[in-house]
């Protein structure tokens, strides 16, 4: 059983809304992952993926989230928690939106709702990992008081490891 609080799964800031998974979201979805350029799952494949997302939730009490603008209420990417190649006691934060949203500060404040939801549920260390070719990615998690701790290798290349203690 997790000494933690379970993760809350409806974060809003000024200008967005994170919220649960939904089968009509499979589509989005596809979209966002055909843009990494290594293929588009089908959107039969991505609704059994959001369907395993929300059995991780409700079994680990964090969650990757997908993410809305406010204003227009479009799908632009997810951030959330995951255990990824980290641990559920210091699971780690991801984030992707489509490049059309890049550059307006959607990912730094996505990710400073999910630290604060973080920080709620009495954890006291994130990590993020990230390409070392993934420079926005960094300018993100600076701003959101991340260090880098140490690289490693995979199979896309150098993955630059870094944490985050929490209040």
């Amino acid at each position: 059983m997790s000494t933690y609080e379970t993760m809350s799964f409806h974060l809003e800031t000024e200008r967005l809304i994170l919220r649960p998974w939904a089968e009509s979201d499979a589509a989005e979805l596809c979209a966002l992952i055909s843009e990494r350029g290594k293929g588009a799952p089908t959107v039969e494949h991505t609704r059994t993926s959001i369907a395993e997302l929300l059995t991780a939730t409700a079994t680990t009490g964090i969650a990757l989230l997908p993410i809305q603008r406010r204003a227009e209420g479009d799908f632009i990417g997810y951030c959330g928690l995951i255990t990824g190649r980290s641990t559920l006691e210091e699971p780690e934060i991801a984030y992707e939106l489509f490049q059309r949203a890049h550059g307006r500060g959607y990912a730094t404040e996505a990710a400073g709702a999910v630290l604060d939801a973080a920080v709620a549920t009495g954890r006291k260390r994130l990590w993020a990992t990230v390409g070392a070719w993934n420079a926005p990615s960094f300018r993100v998690l600076e701003k959101l008081g991340f260090e880098r701790d140490h690289v490693s290798t995979d199979d896309s290349g150098e993955v630059v490891w870094l944490t985050r203690t929490l209040p």
